[in-house]
């Protein structure tokens, strides 16, 4: 039965919806979780205590720092500056794609791209400049900077709260990588759109400019000194979930901003995604012998010590389930004393995130922002710069490897 289970429910994640009905992937991983608690597989109590408790707790702290953030007005304010480059499109490009990458790996990428895309998008219409490019690089490289923290993107929190990865460890062994992969995009970039950066006369279509937040530098500031303050915290023998929860308990003891609206800007469906997960994976742990599927997968040729395997596997199955449930799905193989083997994964199931447009959040919402301004990115458009810049990314993780 939990065999069963785990497979309808992963084949739901991979569609992306049921037939005759308007369910999500969350909604069907929370009804995977819900039918391994109502047909037996586990308990209730064992249900409750599958959620990686820390890990939960470590997400909603960051979500609350960055809806600091966004409310202070502080992305549209960075986004607004970058925009002073715009008659050099080139050195443009590679700041834009420096401070999102900055940003994302310190942030939620996701909102970083929400909050820039607007303002970025009705700036270039207005100046006659191919929106393209430059929309295609902010995603990109949110998804690149993500990966060279722990804290970039939720799958790497739950791959460094798992694997009780030491933060500037991760960094040091991630950076790098994620730094190379973000250059050769950059000039991937400037190569395909070589002589199309610009449009010429293209027509002004701007947003409203009310629905961006009015830049507050009380507001802003507090913000940057919460996520200062946490990446201190980070360094020392204190759980990286007890730091966080405190600093974003700080942050709610405000006089201008309303706790309703601060906690409305938190992710609540990537949550329960997260919850949902922790337990379907749990009952497919519990009912079936782990060694038994590892042996299977050695006599298949698969070999998940293998960083480059490891790489390969990963990319095909982060495109295909999305890169939580797959991460989620190859935790339970990770070796408990192979760090390496952690960073890997977290560093292959980040960037396979620009292979294609459903492989991250980040490009639905860029793509999904342009289109209110009439900036039409096609899944084959995508696809052009993805799939190479992918391909680049994992070169340079392959090769990284290899040192």
């Amino acid at each position: 039965m939990s065999l069963t289970l785990f497979l309808i429910t992963y084949l739901g994640i991979a569609l992306g919806k049921v037939p005759g009905l308007v369910i999500d992937r969350v909604g069907i991983a929370l009804l995977g979780a819900i039918a391994m608690v109502g047909f037996g597989v586990i308990s209730t109590q064992a249900a409750v205590q599958a959620i990686d408790l820390p890990t939960i707790l470590l997400l909603y702290s960051l979500m609350i720092i960055s809806a600091q953030l966004r409310l202070g007005g502080f992305y549209t304010w960075s986004a607004s500056r970058i925009l002073l480059l715009l008659t050099r499109p080139k050195q443009f490009l590679w700041v834009l794609m420096a401070v999102s990458a900055v940003l994302s790996a310190l942030l939620a990428n996701d909102i970083v791209c929400f909050a820039f895309t607007p303002v970025l998008a009705a700036a270039l219409i207005r100046s006659g400049m191919n929106p393209l490019p430059f929309l295609l690089g902010l995603a990109i490289s949110s998804n690149i900077g993500s990966a060279a923290t722990i804290i970039g993107n939720p799958q790497n929190m739950l791959i460094g709260q798992v694997g009780q990865l030491a933060f500037g460890q991760f960094i040091v062994w991630c950076a790098p990588p994620a730094l190379l992969s973000l250059l050769g995009s950059y000039l991937a970039l400037l190569w395909i759109y070589r002589d199309k950066m610009t449009l010429g006369g293209a027509a002004s279509t701007l947003a409203d400019p009310d629905s961006w937040p009015d830049f507050n530098p009380w507001q802003s500031a507090k913000g940057i000194v919460a996520v200062v303050g946490l990446v201190a915290l980070f360094f020392t023998p204190i759980p990286r979930e007890v730091s966080a929860i405190a600093i974003a308990g700080l942050l709610l003891c405000s006089r201008r901003m309303k706790t309703r609206d601060i906690l409305g800007l938190v992710d609540w469906h990537l949550i329960t995604l997260f919850c949902a997960l922790f337990i379907v994976i749990q009952g497919i742990t519990q009912a079936t012998d782990l060694n038994m599927v590892v042996n299977r997968f050695t006599a298949w040729g698969v070999d998940l010590g293998n960083r480059t395997m490891l790489t390969g596997l990963t990319v095909v199955l982060s495109n295909i389930f999305s890169n939580v449930p797959a991460v989620m799905l190859l935790i339970p193989f990770m070796d408990p004393l192979n760090p390496q083997q952690w960073y890997t994964l977290a560093l292959a199931s980040t960037f396979a995130g620009n292979l294609f447009v459903l492989g991250s959040i980040a490009n639905l919402i860029v793509i999904e922002q342009a289109s209110r301004l009439g900036v039409v990115i096609s899944f084959r458009e995508h696809a052009r710069v993805g799939v190479p810049v992918t391909l680049i990314s994992l070169i340079v993780l392959v090769g990284w490897g290899m040192i």
